[in-house]
């Protein structure tokens, strides 16, 4: 019962050290959500490993979407435009507005 405890602030702390040079959360997501769905799932009795993936996924996601710097990133691999890009030097106007 006590180790299950200590998987939480382990993994907390490798989500520290992930991506670092992302243009977003997601790695930090994930490890974050993987801390916390370990934690909860250890108070509530339930299986940690299965609490931390659950979390974990939930924080790639959602950390997927929230961007580092905002800045300007351009394109990325599958082809679309940085939001911060619009209207920029060398960028199109924001057809959405």
């Amino acid at each position: 019962m006590n180790t299950r405890y200590l998987l939480a602030p382990v993994l907390l702390g490798s989500a520290l050290s992930l991506g670092a040079c992302a243009e977003n959360y997601a790695a930090e997501g994930a490890g974050v959500g993987a801390a916390v769905g370990a934690g909860l799932s250890a108070i509530t009795g339930g299986d940690v490993l299965t609490g931390a993936a659950v979390g974990a996924a939930a924080g790639g996601v959602g950390g997927y979407f929230i961007d580092k710097d905002d800045g300007c990133d351009g394109y990325d691999r599958n082809g679309r435009l940085d939001d911060d890009c619009y209207g920029t030097e060398g960028y199109p106007v924001d057809p959405r507005r």
